[in-house]
Formats: C-alpha cells, sequence, structure tokens
C-alpha cells in the first residue's frame, strides 16, 4: 500500500473580511491529488467558561442565535480579544460581561479545535468555582446580543444535554472536559 502523501500550502489569499471572522482560499498540492483550492474560516481564539456557585448552581446565559433563529442556553464565552493578556483572562472577561458574576479562581479544563476542517482557531475551557454575582450583565457589548441569566443545578445539566435544551457542541464539549477533569459530586 502506498504512503499517503501530505498536502502542502502553496499560497493563501484573503477573499472576505467580517468582524469575527476572515475567509481564505488556500492553494494547495498534493503528491497524488494535484493542486485544489480549499477555504478556512480564520476566527480567534474562542473561551468557555462554567461558572458554578456555592450552592453548586450553573450560570448559564440564554442567548438568542442567529445561524439557528432561536434561543440556546449556553455558559458564558467568545473570542479573545486583542487586549486579553490570555485565554483565562477572557475568559473570566466574558462571565462579567454576559452573566455579571465572578471568581477568584480560574481552572483552565481543556481545549479543542472547533471545527478543524474550516477552522485552525482553538477554544479553550475553564471552570469557575464559588461565583458570585458583582454585577449585572453587560448588554451593550457589541451591541448585538440578547442574553437571559440562569441558574440551573448542575445534577440537571446531563439531562438538559440528553433532552437538547443545551445544545450547543462547544458548551457540551466544555461539560464533557468538566466532568472529566471535575466530577461533580453525587450529592
Amino acid at each position: 500500500m502506498a504512503k499517503a502523501g501530505r498536502w502542502r500550502a502553496l499560497a493563501t489569499e484573503r477573499v472576505y473580511t467580517t468582524p469575527i471572522f476572515d475567509l481564505h482560499r488556500l492553494k494547495s498540492t498534493h503528491p497524488n491529488r494535484g493542486e485544489r483550492d480549499f477555504y478556512v474560516l480564520s476566527a480567534p481564539t474562542w473561551v468557555n467558561i462554567i461558572p458554578l456557585t456555592a450552592a453548586r448552581e450553573v450560570v448559564l446565559v440564554k442567548q438568542y442565535r442567529h445561524g439557528i433563529g432561536d434561543f440556546t442556553l449556553e455558559i458564558p464565552g467568545g473570542m479573545v480579544d486583542p487586549e486579553d493578556p490570555n485565554p483565562a483572562a477572557a475568559a473570566r472577561r466574558e462571565m462579567r460581561e454576559e452573566c455579571g458574576y465572578d471568581s477568584e479562581v480560574i481552572i483552565p479544563l481543556g481545549q479543542v479545535h472547533p471545527n478543524p476542517a474550516i477552522q485552525p482557531n482553538m477554544c479553550h475551557f475553564f471552570f469557575a468555582p464559588n461565583v458570585i454575582k458583582v454585577g449585572e450583565p453587560n448588554q451593550n457589548v457589541g451591541g448585538a446580543e440578547e442574553t437571559e441569566v440562569r441558574l440551573v443545578p448542575l445534577a440537571n445539566i446531563k439531562q438538559m444535554i440528553r433532552a437538547g435544551a443545551i445544545s450547543h457542541a462547544l458548551v457540551i464539549a466544555a461539560f464533557s472536559f468538566f466532568d472529566l477533569y471535575n466530577p461533580p459530586r453525587s450529592d
């Protein structure tokens, strides 16, 4: 059996720019397949954070998502901004902005490629234990977010995922990391 060759990039061209991603045409060559164009969505690094109160309630955000034309239940998250010193700081900022909660401790849980077929960016997941309400959500951030904060018992999260009440893939990935690396108590 012949050894599989590897694609090699020949050129890249930005073909479209938006505030949240750039679309690039990547001309690549393969020893067996020749030259082809591929399209890549170049986006910043993303973060998600699981805020958990001392009463073991997860702070969720009900948010309208234009991609599906409906609301989703999510944990706080977003893009790492250029002024954020690192993903953990960005996750903390997003938590404060989206739900008005904060924690003295931010614990890294893991990271994933959201969609490696067309995106080179990473999404980092964090856990914030013993969060407390420090203010109101900042509804003016970006001017386009329609959100509502919800407190949900941690014990309900798995059932909400099974039932489809939580359907955002990156939120489910965050809870998977949480379950693997920081298993919830069984009380």
